[in-house]
C-alpha cells in the first residue's frame, strides 16, 4: 500500500468510515454501556441474569437515533412495561395497607406516588441521570437532570427488572426505596386536596405572567379506558407536563409539577 493510500485510510477510520473504524467506535460505546448498567446494577442490588435488559432501559431516544440504532432499541418500550408494572405493585401495596380507603382515595394516593416529580426523586437519589445513555446534545441541553427523561428511565429499570425476574424483585426494590417511608400516617384521607390549578392560577396572577394554558398533546388508549397527556404553558413557554385518565387528572397533575418547579427556583 502506497504512502498517499495510507494517508486516506487514516482519514476514513477516523471519520468513522472505514469498517475498523466503525468497529473501534462501536466497542468503544459498548464499554461505556456496559460500565454505566454496571454501576446501576450496584445500586439496584439485584444481578440481572440478562444484562442487555437494563443496558436498553438506559438508553434514551436521541442515544440509539445518534448511533444509528433502530428506534426499538430505546428505553420507551421498557418504560412502557416498566408504568404497568409499577402501577401493580404501587396498587397492591396501598391496597393492603390502607384497607377502609375507597377507591377514589387509592387512585389519589397512587398518582401522588407514581408521578414524574416522585419517580424523578427516585431516580435522583440513585443518581441514575449520571448514568443515562444520550446523545451528546441531549446531555449539554440538560438532559441528565430533567424530570421527564429522569422519571422514564426509572420506569424502564422496573420494565427491565421485571422482564429479568418477575414481580418479586421488583417488588422487594420497590419496598425498599419508593414505598419504604409511607406509613398509617403519611396520608390523612380526611384533607381535602390541594387545587393545584387554582395554586398555580393565582401564582401566576400574583407576578403578573397571565393565565396559565393548558394544551392537549395526546389521548391514547380505548375509548373507556384513555390515557391524556396535557402540556403546560406560561408566558407561552412549556414548563411542565401531566399525565393522567382523564383531561382533568392530567392538567391537575401538570400544575402540581408546576408548581413545585416554580417554588423550587
Amino acid at each position: 500500500m502506497s504512502i498517499l493510500q495510507k494517508i486516506i485510510e487514516f482519514f476514513k477510520d477516523i471519520n468513522g468510515q472505514n469498517p475498523s473504524g466503525r468497529d473501534t467506535r462501536d466497542n468503544s460505546f459498548r464499554k461505556i454501556e456496559k460500565i454505566n448498567a454496571a454501576r446501576v446494577e450496584k445500586n439496584l442490588k439485584y444481578r440481572f441474569k440478562n444484562f442487555e435488559n437494563l443496558i436498553t432501559a438506559l438508553k434514551h431516544r436521541s442515544y440509539v437515533y445518534k448511533n444509528e440504532q433502530s428506534g426499538v432499541n430505546s428505553n420507551e418500550r421498557m418504560e412502557f412495561l416498566g408504568d404497568a408494572v409499577l402501577d401493580l405493585v404501587v396498587g397492591e401495596f396501598i391496597f393492603n395497607k390502607y384497607p377502609n380507603s375507597r377507591e377514589g382515595q387509592l387512585t389519589q394516593l397512587r398518582s401522588s406516588l407514581v408521578n414524574r416529580n416522585a419517580l424523578a426523586r427516585e431516580a435522583k437519589a440513585m443518581k441514575l441521570g449520571s448514568y443515562l445513555l444520550l446523545s451528546e446534545s441531549e446531555e449539554k441541553s440538560g438532559g441528565r437532570a430533567r424530570l421527564s427523561i429522569l422519571s422514564d428511565a426509572y420506569e424502564a429499570i422496573i420494565g427491565a427488572m421485571y422482564l429479568d425476574g418477575g414481580i418479586k424483585p421488583v417488588r422487594k426494590f420497590l419496598y425498599s426505596n419508593l414505598l419504604q417511608n409511607i406509613t398509617n400516617d403519611t396520608f390523612n384521607f380526611n384533607e381535602k386536596p390541594i387545587n393545584y390549578k387554582s395554586t398555580l392560577l393565582e401564582y401566576t396572577q400574583a407576578v403578573r405572567k397571565g393565565q396559565p394554558e393548558y394544551r392537549l398533546e395526546s389521548a391514547l388508549g380505548p375509548e373507556h379506558n384513555k390515557i391524556f397527556t396535557i402540556n403546560l404553558y406560561i408566558d407561552g413557554q412549556a414548563l411542565s407536563k401531566g399525565v393522567g385518565s382523564s383531561k382533568k387528572a392530567a392538567e391537575q397533575e401538570a400544575a402540581q409539577a408546576a408548581v413545585h418547579l416554580l417554588k423550587s427556583k
